[in-house]
């Protein structure tokens, strides 16, 4: 598989990763009425992500691509199962509060994945990494307490199990790190695929919803594994302090997206959301220090 190892170039391609995902928000504002077609967009998105992903694999390993499902384990099942939870919350979660909030509670996985990590990989956790953790919880606190127009609570506990899914990801890529990282991406969307092909049984509903939002599914869900790849292959070029930074381009795009005028959205973030922003981001600031000063490199492959 291709490697990077030119800091110059990584860094250019880990930003382009996050400004694509950035565009997620953006894209399911434009669809019509994503809340009333939630299983049609996640059986879409994940059939997408499946697709994309294992002609990638295809391209990059040849035809035995196919032989890394049967190295996955305990840990790649795990890990694409919490990613799909992660993917079916996100829609639950944008659909029911601002795509501010959505972003800012997936912007707290770096500290559920450290919680996970100590929790169930007895990884250690530095006093420094708690104080940026309680700066964390006292955003996540504030943006909770502003959450009081209808659905709006429950589109935030949306986004905390969202992000927590991702954080169960991410631990699993550690658990056993010998894991094929895409084919565990793939699992989750083959994941989504199935749980939301069972549900729309379930629910007797079509499984495919208009053209124009069926379209705008399977936009978003390419976004997310071309952002996926090319954040990838930038990743073991750059310390884990500045992936952590790069990293929020999606999360200040996301929000810039929805609200700028032109768009034609205009959603303007609430203060507490703001005020609760402005905890996170100084605690991943001050994490993504302290991830320096360890010099420690993450890659997702």
């Amino acid at each position: 598989m291709f490697e990077l190892k030119n800091e110059k170039i990584a860094i250019p391609l880990v930003l382009f990763a996050g400004l694509l995902w950035s565009f997620g928000p953006l894209v399911v504002r434009y669809m019509n009425e994503p809340n009333l077609v939630p299983w049609q967009y996640i059986f879409g998105r994940g059939l997408t992500i499946f697709i994309i992903l294992n002609l990638y694999l295809y391209f990059e390993e040849g035809i035995n691509f196919y032989k890394n499902y049967k190295k996955i384990g305990k840990s790649g099942l795990v890990g694409g199962v919490g990613l799909g939870i992660a993917m079916i919350s996100f829609i639950y979660s944008i659909t029911n509060t601002s795509a501010a909030i959505t972003l800012l509670c997936l912007a707290a996985m770096p500290f559920f994945t450290a919680l996970l990590a100590f929790l169930f990989l007895k990884e250690r956790i530095s006093l420094n990494v708690w104080v940026s953790i309680f700066i964390a919880t006292i955003g996540i606190v504030i943006m909770a307490i502003g959450n009081t127009e209808k659905n709006s609570l429950v589109g935030f506990i949306f986004g905390i199990t969202s992000s927590i899914g991702f954080s169960i990801f991410s631990v699993s890529l550690r658990w056993r790190k010998e894991t094929p990282k895409f084919t565990t991406v793939a699992v989750a969307g083959l994941f989504c695929f199935i749980f939301a092909s069972v549900m729309i049984l379930i629910k007797n509903q079509p499984f495919f919803a208009t053209s124009y939002n069926s379209a705008m599914f399977s936009l978003h869900g390419t976004l997310v594994c071309l952002g996926l790849i090319l954040y990838s292959i930038g990743s073991k070029a750059i310390p884990a302090a500045e992936l952590t930074l790069l990293s929020l381009t999606e999360v200040i795009g996301g929000i810039f997206w929805v609200w700028l005028p032109l768009l034609g959205i205009n959603e303007v973030p609430s203060t507490n959301t703001i005020v609760g922003g402005f905890f996170l981001f100084v605690s991943l600031v001050y994490y993504s220090l302290i991830m320096r000063w360890n010099k420690r490199y993450i890659a997702l492959n």
